[in-house]
This record gives C-alpha cells, sequence and structure tokens, in this order.
C-alpha cells in the first residue's frame, strides 16, 4: 500500500509539502489580512520573511503564493537570487512575465509599450544598465524607475479584474551589491506605497493603493544588514517575521489526519485506501525531528518507506530514522557551524549547563569573560536577529534541533 509514489512527505528546500505542519499565523496573514485589504484599496507593508535553514520560508511562501494563484492572482514564480546574479535583471523578468499575464504587451500605448522596452533592456543585463538606461535624448534612468512604473501598470490592470499581483523573492541574503540592493527594494517598495485615482460608482473619483503584495525571503543575516544597505524607508515599508521551529502541537495537528480517519492514498489497482498511524508513531516523529520542518519531513519520508503495510508504527519510524540520521545531523551541523565562532562558542557555553542555570552571568563565566558585558551582543544576536535562543530568566534555546544535538544522544533516539 505505501509506495514511493504515494508518499506524501517531501523533504526538500522549496516544496510545498503534502503533510503540511504549522505556520498559522503567518497562511492567515496572507488569507484574513494582507489579500483583503490589498482587494480594499488598504495599504499594506510588504513581508519580509526570515530564519535558519530548514524552517521552511521558501515553503511557507509558495503555500501563500499557490492559494493566491488558486484564486486567479498574478503570482511571480520563485525569483530566487543566487550568490552573483543580478537581482535586478531577475526581477525585471519575473515583471515582463506578470505584464504579459495582464495583457500590458499587446497595448497600442506608445508609453506602455516604450515602458516595456526598457524593463526589457533591464531583464537582458544590458551593459551599464546598473547605472541607468539610456533613453531617448541620452538622458539617464535609474532601473528602480522603469521596474516600478511597470509594477504600477501592471497594479492598474490587477484592479480592473479585482485580484492581487504576488511577487516573491528568494535568498535575498545574496544580494551582496549595495546598489542592487538599494534598486530592488526601492522599485518593490514604491511599488507597494503608489497610491492611484480609479473612478467608483456612485462616489467618483478615490484614491486608493495597488493590490501588489510582496513576500521577501532569506536567511536572518538580511535583517542584520545596515539600515545604509537596505534604505532608510525598507522598516516602514516592510514587516519583518523570524520564524521559529515548529511546536510539538503543530506536528501533532498535521499527523492527526493518519491517525483518523487516515491519509487517502490510491492503490495499484485504482482503487482508494488510507494509510494510517499509530500515536505511538506520531510521538516518535516528534522527538526525531525537535520542530525542524525539513526533518519532520525527512523523518515521515523515511518511515513511510520503512514498509508497505497500511499502517505506520513505531518501529517503521525507528527504522527509517536509522537510515536518516546521518542527514538529520549534518543538517544540524551545518546550521552551527555557519554561525560566527562567537556564537557557536555561547551557545556551546549555554549546553554545558543545567537549563535551570542557564542565566546570562552564568554563560559568560562558562566563555571565560571576565566582564559580563562582553557576552552581550552575542546573546542579543542569537535572540533577536537569529531566533535561535531566549534571553528569558533562565536563557532557553528556542532552536530545539542545536539544542538537542550540543546536549544529548540526538540524533539517536
Amino acid at each position: 500500500m505505501r509506495t514511493p509514489l504515494n508518499n506524501p512527505f517531501q523533504p526538500g528546500s522549496d516544496v510545498v509539502p503534502a503533510v503540511w505542519a504549522g505556520r498559522v499565523n503567518q497562511i492567515a496573514d496572507w488569507r484574513d489580512v494582507l489579500r483583503p485589504r490589498l482587494l480594499s484599496g488598504l495599504f499594506e507593508r510588504g513581508r519580509t520573511i526570515l530564519g535558519e535553514p530548514g524552517l521552511g520560508k521558501s515553503s511557507l511562501v509558495r503555500r501563500i503564493a499557490d492559494d493566491a494563484a488558486s484564486r486567479g492572482d498574478w503570482v511571480t514564480p520563485q525569483i530566487r537570487i543566487a550568490l552573483g546574479s543580478d537581482p535586478i535583471a531577475r526581477l525585471a523578468g519575473a515583471l515582463l512575465a506578470l505584464a504579459e499575464e495582464a495583457g500590458l504587451p499587446t497595448s497600442r500605448e506608445a508609453r506602455i509599450s516604450g515602458l516595456i522596452d526598457r524593463v526589457q533592456a533591464i531583464s537582458a543585463g544590458a551593459a551599464g544598465v546598473s547605472a541607468g538606461i539610456t533613453l531617448r535624448g541620452g538622458s539617464r534612468e535609474e532601473p528602480h524607475v522603469a521596474l516600478t512604473q511597470l509594477l504600477v501598470e501592471i497594479g492598474r490592470v490587477a484592479i480592473a479584474r479585482n485580484n492581487v499581483v504576488l511577487v516573491h523573492l528568494d535568498e535575498v541574503q545574496n544580494i551582496d551589491d549595495d546598489n542592487a540592493l538599494s534598486q530592488v527594494l526601492i522599485a518593490l517598495g514604491d511599488a507597494i506605497t503608489r497610491a492611484v485615482t480609479v473612478t467608483v460608482p456612485g462616489l467618483g473619483n478615490i484614491e486608493r493603493s495597488l493590490p501588489i503584495a510582496v513576500y521577501l525571503t532569506g536567511l536572518p543575516e538580511f535583517d542584520d544588514a545596515s539600515d545604509t544597505r537596505k534604505g532608510a524607508t525598507f522598516s516602514r515599508r516592510f514587516k519583518v517575521v523570524l520564524l521559529q521551529p515548529l511546536t510539538d502541537d503543530d506536528l501533532r495537528s498535521a499527523l492527526s489526519v493518519f491517525v483518523a480517519p487516515g491519509w487517502e492514498v490510491t492503490l495499484d489497482d485504482g482503487e482508494r485506501g488510507a494509510v494510517h498511524m499509530d500515536p505511538a508513531a506520531v510521538e516518535c516523529i516528534i522527538r526525531a525531528c525537535q520542530g525542524e520542518p525539513f526533518l519532520f519531513q525527512l523523518a515521515g519520508e523515511r518511515a513511510w518507506y520503512a514498509d508497505t503495510s497500511s499502517v505506520i508504527s513505531e518501529s517503521d519510524v525507528e527504522r527509517g530514522w536509522n537510515d536518516a540520521m546521518a542527514e538529520a545531523r549534518a543538517h544540524v551541523e551545518r546550521i552551527l557551524s555557519r554561525l560566527p565562532a562567537r556564537e557557536r562558542e555561547f551557545l556551546r557555553a549555554m549546553a554545558e549547563l543545567p537549563p535551570t542555570e542557564r542565566t546570562f552571568s552564568k554563560i559568560a563565566t562558562t566563555m571565560g569573560h571576565e566582564k559580563e558585558a562582553n557576552a552581550g551582543p552575542t546573546s542579543q544576536r542569537l535572540d533577536r536577529v537569529r531566533g535561535i535562543i531566549s534571553r528569558g530568566k533562565p536563557y532557553t534555546f528556542r532552536h530545539r534541533a542545536l539544542e538537542a544535538l550540543l546536549t544529548s544522544d540526538w540524533p539517536e533516539l
């Protein structure tokens, strides 16, 4: 009954897994706040979703994008910014695709055709385009001007169609060129704050915001960038959300369908069947993944492959996890190793102490600091920027997989 073809667990980045866990607040923000307000012509800031690797940032926004597309909204593909790539050209290409969907290239207005020509030059990465686009007459135009104008025109058509435009820029921490970052953020920020005049029957002309939703996703380092890189208006135009690991209740809720009524699958003969999961197996998966969305999908995938019966047992989870332990350990070790040395040292000192004794003063002493204040900036970054710890009384780990790696035999169960 369980086969590779009907396995609903999907570990990996940038995919929307069939077995979805948590992120209720972020999904509700899109469904109940952002989209309704944009359709009503009300201004809403863009959303910046940040977090450590494996927390499901891209998957979350792709799920939101899938919901938008199902409602008829216009959605860009995931505009993933690789190191060394040109984010201005990538954004321009995505906006041209939206313009095509909005029917702008068929416009007979010279203004629109000229605008599309300018953005096509940006998308092609024409020589010197980062310094500006050469217009007729020899004058120069900053790339963000044309990108903003095209987004505004797309937004105007979206108003007429009563839908939303969703732009998703991923791996934003990889934009290491200050000029390129400024151009991209100004283009997107100017578009979402632009007010246009529309005619409403019975009311006449009114001003409203464009129905443009912008999502930026990336590692916490992006929010740590200086305001001079992101621009003085960034915080007023984008709301930053720092993702945390999933709670055990999030995971139980996601797996509850396996307990009853069962996960529906198609059998070889075309008939329908259901795969169930023993409650003990549910708790075993929760212990294994430590709140990490990637590890949750990994544990579920391997448990599914451990047997072919209609019930996933605790022993299935254990056998599957034995095969996944090396990958799970490597995943969490990569998160730890990418941190600066001082932050790793702080976490190791914190892990050496019993949970009830993890106070700031004792952690600083364990690190060997003569002055407690020397450890202050590190603790603040681990809390506010990365979301790995919580500076309460006592300090606690938010990132439970890192805590498990540093304080126990995990990933062994």
